[in-house]
């Protein structure tokens, strides 16, 4: 599991307040980190800027 200390987190400001189901997002120095906006101290997955470049281009 990724450590996520230190990185700022954002949330699409699309994502309401209800308790949608929402990712936010932190960009590292080599590597952009995700996680679930409902379970902050969860699970991160970690990217490379490449491949997270290639997925927003897709979306």
């Amino acid at each position: 599991m990724t450590t996520a200390s230190g990185l700022t987190w954002r949330k699409s400001s699309y994502s309401g307040t209800e308790g949608g189901q929402c990712v936010e997002t932190a960009l590292g120095a080599a590597a952009v980190y995700v996680r679930d906006s409902k379970n902050t101290p969860g699970p991160v997955l970690t990217l490379s800027r490449e491949a997270w470049a290639g997925f927003v281009e897709l979306v």
